[in-house]
């Protein structure tokens, strides 16, 4: 693929995207995702300089301070959230991809455990609650990245294929994941269908995007859902807009992300569980799947760049 001028590609499939029947025989395929962060994020209790300051409500604990009351907003997602967001997905038959964070997983390896063992594919999220564009040095980056992946594998049984971190790659991750193998990569927002990125070296890296705005971190902004049934609304709108496109024969991705802390409050579960009906119920007209899935089955029909 080639774009504008410069780095970034403003044109992407121009239009003409490729001919993708995904496995099922449909056109639309559907991500569901959970964000396993808590213990990964930034805690002076835990040796930071500062703790994270995104939570229910703007912290009144002065920087540089421990902040125990957004320690607790961060552990309800893995002490309650969690299981009421399993027993949910074990209701509809729907199998999701984890973005673990490294620290996360090596905390909690049981839970890490329990989530894989239900079937759901894990996948890298850093080592850190952290964005990778604030890594100062390749070296400092990869150790990070291999530190992720063997608390994943050490706990689960079970190597991640994708990645994804808290907001932006540096300019060297897709070229240290491409080194390793990694299926695909997840930090890209720019498309309704996965990519070939050839700017990485020996061979090109997937690109599975990812959406913001179908995502319950919206309920932590102003800007946002403030009650469960918008996401829902939400989520139902973007469905029948991809299926008009997918019937019309053209191929497309729905992605759709929850945090164990959001959406495992009970007054926003509704918005977790009732779209995983709404999946349910359309689950012959869509290919629910998980990325690692979707990645391999683009592969199969859309050949890598020459």
């Amino acid at each position: 693929m080639t774009g504008g001028s410069g780095t970034r590609d403003l044109v992407g499939y121009g239009g003409r995207t490729p001919d993708i029947v995904w496995p099922n025989g449909r056109r639309l395929a559907v991500s569901v995702v959970l964000n396993f962060e808590e213990g990964a994020e930034l805690q002076v209790g835990d040796g930071d300089e500062r703790c994270e300051s995104m939570g229910e409500v703007v912290s009144v604990v002065p920087i540089g301070r421990r902040d125990q009351g957004q320690e607790g907003v961060f552990g309800y997602g893995t002490r309650a959230g969690l299981w009421r967001m399993l027993q949910a997905l074990d209701e509809t038959g729907v199998r999701a991809t984890v973005f673990f964070c490294g620290r996360a997983v090596e905390r909690s390896p049981g839970l890490a455990r329990a989530i894989v063992e239900r079937g759901h594919e894990p996948a890298s999220h850093g080592w850190r609650w952290r964005p990778h564009a604030d890594y100062a040095a390749p070296e400092e980056e990869a150790r990070d990245i291999d530190r992720c992946r063997e608390a994943i594998l050490a706990a689960t049984g079970v190597a991640p294929e994708g990645f994804f971190c808290r907001g932006a790659e540096s300019p060297w991750t897709r070229r240290l994941l491409a080194e390793r193998g990694t299926l695909y990569a997840s930090n890209a927002f720019d498309d309704d269908l996965p990519y070939w990125d050839a700017s990485t070296p020996g061979k090109p890296l997937i690109v599975v995007p990812y959406a913001l705005d179908t995502n319950d971190m919206k309920f932590f902004h102003p800007n946002g859902f403030v009650r469960a049934a918008e996401m829902v609304d939400y989520v139902r709108d973007a469905l029948d807009t991809l299926e008009t496109e997918a019937a019309a024969g053209e191929a497309r991705l729905l992605n759709l992300g929850f945090h164990l802390r959001i959406c495992g409050r009970p007054a926003r579960f509704p918005a977790f569980r009732e779209t995983l009906r709404l999946l349910a119920e359309r689950r012959d007209r869509l290919w629910i799947a998980t990325r690692a899935e979707i990645a391999r089955a683009f592969r199969a029909q859309v050949p890598p760049p020459a």
